[in-house]
C-alpha cells in the first residue's frame, strides 16, 4: 500500500493543483467572479511598472493560470507548466511586499484575510517542489 500512495503520490498533488489553477483561472476570465482578481492585478500593475492595462493583465493572469493548470491536469508540457508555476508563484509573492499595506496588520506580521490568501499558497509551493522532484528525477520524453 505505502509503495502504491508513494509512485500515485506526485500525480495526485500534480493533478490536485492543475485543477486548483485552473478553475482559478478561468474564473479571472470572468471580470468580477475571483476574490483574488483586485489584489492579483494591483500586484501585477507594480510589477509592470502601470505599463500595462488592468483589463489586460487580468486576461493575462487568466490565460496564464489557466494554461498552467491544463499542463499541470494533463501532465502535456509539464516542465513548461512547471517553470510557469513556480514564476508565477515569485509573483503571487511579490504581493505581500508591494502591497504591504494591504497584506500586514500594522508593524506585526500578522497577515490581513488578503495576505493569508497569498501566504496559503506554500502549500501549493510544496506539491509542486514534490512534482518538480519527481518528474525532474526521471529522463525528458524523446
Amino acid at each position: 500500500m505505502a509503495g502504491r500512495v508513494q509512485r500515485r503520490g506526485p500525480w495526485l498533488l500534480r493533478v490536485c493543483v492543475g485543477t486548483v489553477f485552473l478553475w482559478f483561472g478561468v474564473l479571472k476570465f470572468f471580470p468580477a467572479s475571483s476574490p483574488a482578481e483586485g489584489v492579483a492585478v494591483r500586484a501585477a500593475t507594480k510589477v509592470t511598472f502601470g505599463l500595462l492595462p488592468s483589463d489586460v493583465l487580468l486576461w493575462a493572469l487568466a490565460a496564464a493560470e489557466t494554461a498552467i493548470g491544463l499542463g499541470l491536469v494533463t501532465g502535456v508540457l509539464l516542465r513548461v507548466a512547471l517553470v510557469g508555476f513556480f514564476a508565477h508563484m515569485a509573483g503571487v509573492f511579490s504581493a505581500l511586499l508591494l502591497l504591504s499595506g494591504e497584506m500586514w496588520q500594522g508593524d506585526v506580521p500578522v497577515p490581513t484575510m488578503e495576505g493569508q490568501y497569498i501566504i496559503k499558497n506554500v502549500v501549493l509551493v510544496a506539491a509542486c517542489l514534490v512534482v518538480a522532484a519527481d518528474e525532474w528525477g526521471r529522463p525528458a520524453p524523446p
